[in-house]
C-alpha cells in the first residue's frame, strides 16, 4: 500500500447519484482502491445521511470520514472531533438568521413545497427551499427549476448582503439546498486533520468545483490535487487511469 497518498472524495454526485446509495460496483471499486492507498470521504451532509448513502459501516470501511465538511471527523473508525456552530455564532445571531430564512422562503412560490426547510447540524445550517422531505422526483423537478431560475443563487445573494460582516460563508451543493457556516468551515476544514498525518499527495474528487459550489475551496487548495468529475462513473474512470494503469 502507498500510505503516503490520500484520496478524498465528495459524496453526492461523486461517489453516488444525488442522495442515492452507493452501487455495489462502486463499493467494490473503493475496496480495491483502499488496498492501494488511503481513502476518505468529505461530505457536506450529516453523518446519518452519509451512512444512508455509503452504508452503516462506512466509518470502518474508510480511513477517514468527514461529515459536515469535516466538522464531524472520524479516523480509523474513531471520532476525532466535533465543532459547534451554535457556540461559534451565538444564539442571537443564529435566531436572526433562521428567522430571516424562514421569512424569505415563505415568499418563494414553487410547484411543490414539503417539510424540513432548515436542518440544524453540528457545524452548519442547511437551507432547503423545497424541503428535505420531498421525493426523488420532486428533487429533480426543483433542480431543473433552480437551474433555470437560480432560486438558490438569488437566496444566497440576499443572505450575503443581509448578513455581511457576520463571518458567514455559503456554498451550494447537491440538488435542492445550500450550506451556511462560519468563515473557514468549508471542506478545507478537513485538511487540518489529514495534514497532521504527513501525506505526500492528497487527491480530491468532487463535482461542485465551480465558484459557489461546496467543493470549490478544497478543489483549489494548494494542499490538494483537485479533480472535477461529473458523476460516479466519471470518478471511477479517472481513478482507474490514475491509480490502476
Amino acid at each position: 500500500m502507498d500510505s503516503s497518498t490520500l484520496c478524498l472524495f465528495d459524496v453526492d454526485g461523486t461517489l453516488t447519484a444525488p442522495r442515492l446509495r452507493l452501487t455495489p460496483d462502486m463499493a467494490e471499486f473503493l475496496h480495491h482502491l483502499r488496498i492501494r492507498l488511503r481513502v476518505g470521504v468529505v461530505g457536506g451532509s450529516g453523518l446519518s445521511t452519509i451512512k444512508e448513502q455509503l452504508g452503516d459501516d462506512v466509518i470502518q470501511k474508510m480511513d477517514y470520514v468527514f461529515a459536515e465538511n469535516g466538522l464531524v471527523a472520524y479516523k480509523n473508525g474513531k471520532l476525532l472531533s466535533v465543532q459547534s456552530i451554535q457556540a461559534h455564532m451565538g444564539e442571537e445571531l443564529l435566531q436572526d438568521f433562521i428567522n430571516f430564512c424562514l421569512s424569505y422562503m415563505a415568499k418563494i412560490k414553487l410547484p411543490r413545497k414539503r417539510g424540513t426547510f432548515i436542518e440544524f447540524r453540528n457545524g452548519m445550517l442547511n437551507i432547503c427551499p423545497v424541503g428535505h422531505s420531498c421525493t426523488q422526483e420532486e428533487r429533480k423537478e426543483f433542480y431543473k427549476l433552480d437551474q433555470d431560475e437560480k432560486i438558490r443563487e438569488k437566496f444566497v445573494s440576499v443572505l450575503k448582503e443581509e448578513f455581511k460582516a457576520k463571518g458567514l460563508s455559503f456554498s451550494i451543493g447537491g440538488q435542492t439546498s445550500f450550506d451556511v457556516f462560519p468563515d473557514g468551515w468549508d471542506k478545507r476544514f478537513c485538511l487540518g486533520t489529514v495534514e497532521k498525518d504527513n501525506y505526500s499527495i492528497i487527491h480530491f474528487f468532487g463535482d461542485k468545483t465551480k465558484p459557489g459550489g461546496n467543493d470549490y475551496e478544497i478543489y483549489c487548495d494548494p494542499r490538494t490535487i483537485g479533480h472535477e468529475v461529473s458523476c460516479p462513473e466519471d470518478t471511477r474512470r479517472l481513478c482507474q487511469q490514475l491509480f490502476f494503469s
